[in-house]
């Protein structure tokens, strides 16, 4: 009888990012809390970028982010994943009120093994591709990783930007 791999981990790519305190300290300790959490939830750790500090956006005068990309494991489809990651961003006291407003925690499923989504995912995340913040620490940590739709690396869009 052939195996059914169909709940096998699956690997998936998750930035993360802070720019003002969480009750677990500044921000490299929330990014840092936040990244037990996931595991904690069942999540495997495969590889974790540095930290990167980067000026706010839209507003340059908001406290700089720090931001991340972390390489998992799952065994959660997207949905579940995303919901995950939603309620670990309220456990650290995300408030979901203006856009591009000032968080303590923001964590977005940027690419779940090559899935391409439209709906309540949307598979990869569709504005990776402009973001600096996400762009670099994601060449740190997956250096060969290509856009499912598109097909550039990370090294080409980072040199778009």
């Amino acid at each position: 009888m052939a195996s059914n791999n169909s709940d096998a981990p699956r690997p998936v790519l998750i930035a993360l990012g802070a720019n003002i305190p969480s009750a677990a300290g500044p921000p490299a300790k929330t990014l840092c809390a936040a990244l037990r959490a996931l595991e904690q939830a069942g999540l495997e750790p495969m590889d974790i970028s540095p930290f990167y500090e980067t000026e706010a956006w839209p507003d340059p005068g908001d406290p700089p982010f720090l931001n991340a990309v972390a390489a998992f494991k799952t065994r959660l489809q997207p949905f579940a994943l995303l919901t995950l990651l939603h309620e670990v961003e309220t456990r650290f006291g995300r408030r979901r009120s203006a856009l591009n407003a000032p968080r303590s925690l923001d964590l977005d499923l940027l690419d779940y093994d090559g899935r391409v989504e439209e709906g309540a995912v949307m598979l990869p995340h569709p504005r990776l591709a402009q973001r600096r913040f996400v762009l670099e620490p994601l060449a740190a940590v997956a250096p060969g990783w290509r856009h499912p739709v598109s097909g550039k690396t990370v090294e080409a869009m980072l040199k778009a930007l």
